[in-house]
């Protein structure tokens, strides 16, 4: 199980403090698909890369009971100056995998050729999300986290990504987060809005989708005349 209790996150900004999350409390059973849908700006990211480990919460707690992943696609951990090899062996060391066998399968999805054992510092931003990705799929998670804004590429790319991790590794839990309505309803069994700081839960995914729809109608400003 995936606990979030009472994450509040906080900025400091040139203008003071800036609350991004207020007191969000959540539960992610063992397979269970939640999305998170929100506007540009929401916090979606945040609260991924706060229950990956990657940033810590202001106050709250986030409890691992099971093996999350990172940000899929997120390739910020790499060293560059590594080789797409040596961070694939740098990577299964953490987590205590025998990286040998999965040299075939990050070569293959990658289609990075030669570049794979080049240093990731010359690597074009297309081809590091490909590594990301592979390695992401090459150890096998309990939980991925995915944020749609991370995984970019051709539409070629973007269905071998839903094959992988949609329908080969459907029995894993996994949180989405997007600003796009259909990808959670064909893939999440409950869905959340964040709104204003505040995670709200719906019963089913058709009223989130209705709320998240309502808070995108932009209603004119009043004109004097």
């Amino acid at each position: 199980m995936l606990a979030i209790e009472h994450v509040t996150k906080e900025y400091s900004t040139r203008h003071g403090k800036r609350e991004v999350l207020r007191d969000i409390s959540f539960r992610l059973e063992r397979g269970a698909h939640l999305g998170i849908l929100g506007r540009n700006g929401a916090g979606k990211s945040t609260l991924i890369r706060m229950i990956s480990g990657a940033e810590r919460p202001t106050s709250g707690r986030i409890i691992r009971g099971m093996q999350v992943s990172w940000p899929l696609a997120f390739g910020g951990a790499f060293q560059s100056h590594l080789t797409g090899l040596d961070n694939l062996k740098f990577v299964c060391r953490v987590y205590g995998v025998d990286y040998r066998p999965l040299v075939p399968f990050v070569e293959e999805f990658t289609e990075l050729g030669d570049y794979f054992r080049e240093p990731v510092l010359h690597y074009s931003n297309g081809m590091l999300t490909r590594l990301a990705f592979a390695l992401s799929m090459a150890i096998e998670f309990d939980c991925f986290l995915i944020d749609e804004a991370m995984v970019v590429g051709d539409v070629r790319f973007h269905e071998r990504c839903h094959l992988e991790l949609f329908h080969k590794r459907k029995d894993r839990a996994f949180i989405l987060v997007t600003h796009d309505a259909n990808v959670i309803k064909l893939y999440c069994q409950n869905a959340c809005v964040l709104h204003e700081g505040n995670l709200i839960q719906f019963p089913s995914v058709e009223a989130a989708y209705d709320f998240y729809q309502s808070t995108m109608t932009v209603r004119p400003e009043p004109v004097e005349l």
